[in-house]
């Protein structure tokens, strides 16, 4: 159970319509390595965790990537509000408008929907721990992508607060991969 605050963790400025970074953010929107994938992911492992702590530590990580994706939600949003059908199409996107007009929709750069396929919950939790540093590091690396790939101030902003937040969550994944090694070499069984 969460309390929702009705506001972005961090906020979305953006200069104007830019269908192309819209296009491009949607590999965090609905991609394989994108914020949904990620809170999908850690909300549902965060029940085979061994101790209280490490399935807090999934079910508040889990939760602000749940954020996250409002936050790359509301750039898409922003970058493509109002740009009217043909100018859809000419950018690229004139599939996407076909499906969804301006709406926002969980699918990849090339317009693959999302898929719970992207996610992996083995049930053991070394190894889901290691897919989740894995996958931190992969949102990482592609929010470096994506600050390359735009000139506007605002979305550099916003995108590395996302980057850095992916940094922080990485150490955390490790500090819990320890925990649970130490949880499973202290259980003794006679």
């Amino acid at each position: 159970m969460w309390t929702y605050e009705k506001r972005l963790e961090y906020p979305v400025k953006v200069t104007g319509n830019d269908l192309r970074m819209a296009k491009f953010l949607l590999a965090q929107y609905g991609g394989p390595d994108s914020e949904l994938s990620a809170g999908v992911r850690y909300l549902t492992q965060r029940y085979s965790m061994p101790t209280p702590r490490t399935k807090g530590l999934l079910t508040d990580i889990g939760t602000e990537e749940l954020a996250h994706w409002e936050i790359i939600a509301t750039m898409i949003y922003k970058l493509t509000h109002g740009v009217p059908a043909e100018v859809m199409k000419e950018a690229g996107m004139g599939g996407y408008f076909t499906m969804h007009d301006n709406a926002v929709y969980p699918a990849n750069p090339d317009g693959v929907p999302w898929t719970a396929a992207y996610i992996q919950a083995t049930g053991d939790p070394v190894t889901d721990l290691h897919e989740d540093m894995a996958a931190e590091q992969k949102a990482r690396t592609t929010y470096e992508h994506l600050i390359r790939l735009t000139d506007d101030p605002g979305i550099k902003d916003t995108l590395r607060f996302l980057r850095e937040r992916e940094v922080v969550h990485f150490q955390r994944f490790g500090e819990a991969l320890d925990q649970v090694y130490e949880y499973v070499d202290s259980k003794k069984v006679f």
